[in-house]
């Protein structure tokens, strides 16, 4: 195997994980001062925050169609532009409803990436690294992430606090080095194969990814293929497709009701309930993003040892412990110290190791070749749908009940998740994409 090589498009594509992970938390930082600087309530504020999120959902159940009809690389590349258009809009944004419809664009942007930059690197890796190369678009996420907070620190401890505008601009440098790099990978041989028919093309990259398997891997390839056109959406809910969609559905609704996507937007404002100062709360965010990135690391170093249900073992018994904790401190008042914080930190750690790392994975490998890219679209807008739902309502939600109750609501749902894991969800590591076509499509 030609490990330089499918690293290094691995990464490339990965990048959208970068760009990913620095919209979604970016914003956490200019939530405060452009809800003061426009006067905006908490309905409107989480709008323009779900703004987003609502370009996600239609980014993530679309996103499988020009993934299939055009390719996984040209998708890539509209989906640079989107992130680049975003950024800019961003940054230059009037009123609310201008920074909205930027966001909205940085949304469709997400959306699609996270369903077609895990097709791209899973129809590109060996069984035997997979789950390691499709979780570095994860751990790409997470590095965005943790940049994003960074970044939002750096502006304000430089004097620059106020400056949302320059915050929110400079995803503008990453997304352009997105597209750059993008014109150095090829084309996914199992969409030349499958979709676009073009078997030389798709013979020279699998040589160039392992000269040894080329020829046998092209033939599984070609027999897996038994419908030879597109799946229509009528035929793909269907019987045969039934145990990955069934699946999907349920690990993307998981991954949301944690309440991961309420701390990663909202993070310096449950730190300032918990009584830390702006500053403090700020640099409390870096501390997010600095878990996530050593525990999403250690996620891959595990996910192709240890497996995927067993990173789903450790996550969800750490969500259970952390969000119960998170929920006692603000019901009972004993928020003296640094006690929510560390237990936020444990939260995203868990997540970190177990949903973090398996989700893009899991999502881009249960379905078989034919329906890869709508079965990936259905689990990442399912992921979507309830970010939105979730990123949303949370700033009303929280003023209404508090953070007690939502957090409790969490934990339980969590505890929903152990169960799914341990009587449901099936283990696919090490097995090869057609044999998993194979076993759970009956």
């Amino acid at each position: 195997m030609n490990s330089a090589k499918v690293w290094t498009w691995s990464i490339t594509v990965a990048l959208g994980g970068f760009l990913f992970g620095f919209d979604t938390a970016v914003i956490s930082g200019v939530n405060g001062i452009i809800k003061a600087e426009w006067a905006l309530g908490d309905v409107a504020i989480g709008q323009m925050v779900a703004a987003a999120l609502y370009g996600t959902v239609i980014g993530a159940i679309f996103g499988g169609i020009p993934a299939d009809k055009f390719g996984r690389k040209a998708s890539l590349i509209g989906i640079g532009l989107l992130f680049l258009v975003s950024a800019i809009g961003s940054a230059l944004a009037t009123d609310v409803v201008m920074l909205s419809i930027a966001r909205f664009i940085g949304g469709l942007g997400v959306g699609a990436s996270s369903v077609v930059a895990p097709l791209y690197i899973t129809e590109i890796a060996p069984a035997k690294y997979r789950g390691q190369l499709v979780a570095a678009f994860q751990f790409n996420l997470v590095v965005g992430i943790l940049v994003a907070y960074f970044s939002n620190y750096a502006v304000d401890a430089a004097g620059f606090g106020d400056n949302w505008r320059l915050m929110l601009g400079i995803e503008i440098m990453p997304a352009l080095l997105f597209l750059v790099m993008l014109f150095r990978v090829p084309r996914s041989p199992r969409w030349l194969i499958t979709k676009a028919g073009e078997k030389e093309e798709a013979m020279e990259v699998l040589r160039i990814i392992d000269p040894g398997t080329a020829e046998s891997e092209m033939a599984a390839i070609e027999a897996s293929n038994t419908t030879k056109e597109t799946v229509a959406l009528s035929s793909f809910f269907t019987k045969k497709y039934r145990k990955p969609i069934f699946y999907a559905f349920l690990f993307a609704l998981f991954n949301q009701i944690s309440g991961i996507n309420a701390v990663i937007y909202y993070a310096p404002d449950i730190f300032e309930a918990a009584g830390l100062e702006r500053s403090s709360s700020l640099l409390s965010s870096v501390g997010i993003g600095v878990v996530n990135v050593v525990f999403t690391m250690l996620g891959m170093f595990l996910i192709d040892r240890a497996g995927r249900r067993n990173l789903m073992y450790i996550g969800s018994f750490g969500y259970i412990i952390s969000l119960g904790a998170v929920s006692w401190a603000f019901f009972s008042g004993n928020l003296s110290g640094a006690i929510v914080p560390v237990w936020l930190f444990v939260f995203i750690g868990s997540h970190a190791i177990g949903q973090g790392a398996v989700i893009w994975v899991f999502l881009s490998e249960i379905f078989g070749n034919e329906v890869r890219g709508l079965g990936a679209s259905l689990g990442s807008a399912t992921h979507w749908v309830f970010a939105a739902i979730i990123g949303g309502n949370f700033p009303v939600l929280a003023s209404t009940f508090g953070e007690g109750p939502i957090f409790a609501l969490f934990a339980a749902c969590m505890v929903l998740q152990l169960l799914f894991v341990h009587f449901l969800m099936p283990e696919t590591k090490g097995v090869d994409l057609e044999e998993l076509q194979r076993r759970l499509e009956g």
